[in-house]
């Protein structure tokens, strides 16, 4: 046998081993599975947009400027004259071949090229409210467990308690006043100073950084609060097990029992949570976009839900649904990553 043949049977049974592993069938499937997905809910969500009375339209006919003949000519042209499928079709049909998810009404661009320029700026305030919220709710939560009924634990739980109390827009609010109160301590406006441009590499990121910390904290305060008591209650159920006492009768010490043995399971229902929050994040963004004028999604997505930017509002849904679906896939592969007895098929 020559050594290209050798060489090629080598390279066709690593194919054949990759495509035969669970985890690539897992993935095929899911994004199977997504497709299906988002077409219910970009067609579910187009007509539930619809029902709405009126369209983009009706404002511009209260203009006297604007001659009814101007009025039909936009008509035409956004495609409003057609009926309700055909519109759905038309624009599905120009995302499927051409990746063109249509023309916003209002600014009279691309509406991909619209949430191009915005997403960077929601997910970087995002991830960063994903990262604090994490890095502080789970090593509290763990704290009031293993403190159960301590007075640690009991001011935990009030702080919990109060956090999911508050409304975010309320939450939002007060950091504004803080903000006033401490001036010129925090910024309030923008992503950026004035004289951003003036400033060295490390100093932009310096910049753009603080001008992030009130946004992130008033996105991150009620997801705080509730992975805290999540992690707690997780944690407290693991303690209880049998084999966490037997662990503690054969002397192990006490850390090891807690973080090597009772977190390692107490954080796969953490992990699930992960997917659902990414995208919970990026939908709640606006309340702080709107209130720390963030140049992010929120703002753009609102303004085009009041003005019935019909285009721009449903690629921003199809992103919501879609940034769903890949943490879902992300938070189950990280379980069998984390604990590698489970089974992706075996995931619903």
């Amino acid at each position: 046998m020559t050594s290209s043949k050798v060489s090629a049977i080598a390279r066709w049974g690593w194919l054949n081993r990759l495509f035969d592993s669970e985890t690539v069938v897992y993935v095929v499937k899911r994004l199977l599975q997504a497709l299906l997905t988002l077409l219910l809910a970009s067609a579910l969500s187009f007509f539930i947009i619809q029902l709405a009375p009126g369209d983009y339209l009706d404002t511009l006919r209260q203009n006297p400027q604007i001659s009814p003949e101007r009025i039909e000519e936009l008509r035409q042209q956004f495609g409003l004259d057609r009926s309700w499928i055909e519109q759905y079709g038309r624009w599905l049909w120009r995302i499927v071949t051409q990746g063109d998810f249509g023309t916003s009404f209002v600014y009279q661009r691309s509406v991909a090229s619209l949430l191009w320029e915005r997403v960077g700026a929601t997910l970087l305030l995002a991830i960063a409210s994903l990262v604090l919220t994490w890095a502080i709710a789970i090593p509290l939560g763990i704290v009031a467990a293993v403190k159960q009924n301590h007075w640690s634990d009991r001011l935990l739980q009030v702080i919990s308690y109060t956090g999911q109390g508050f409304p975010s827009f309320i939450t939002a609010l007060l950091l504004l006043i803080f903000a006033q109160n401490t001036s010129p301590l925090f910024p309030v406006g923008g992503m950026t100073s004035i004289n951003h441009a003036d400033f060295s590499p490390f100093g932009r990121i310096l910049d753009v950084a603080w001008h992030m910390i009130l946004p992130t904290i008033a996105l991150s305060i009620t997801s705080f609060a509730g992975l805290q008591r999540i992690t707690r209650g997780e944690l407290l159920d693991v303690l209880r097990q049998d084999y966490i006492q037997t662990a503690r009768a054969k002397g192990l010490p006490e850390n090891r029992v807690i973080y090597v043995h009772a977190l390692r399971n107490a954080v796969n229902p953490l992990i699930t949570i992960l997917g659902f929050e990414l995208a919970s994040l990026l939908s709640g963004a606006f309340i702080a976009e709107f209130f720390f004028n963030w140049p992010g999604l929120g703002r753009l997505i609102l303004q085009a839900v009041l003005a019935q930017d019909l285009y721009l509002v449903m690629a921003s849904l199809t992103m919501g649904a879609v940034m769903l679906i890949v943490g879902n896939l992300i938070a189950d592969l990280l379980l069998k990553v984390v604990d590698p007895r489970i089974r992706l098929e075996n995931i619903n």
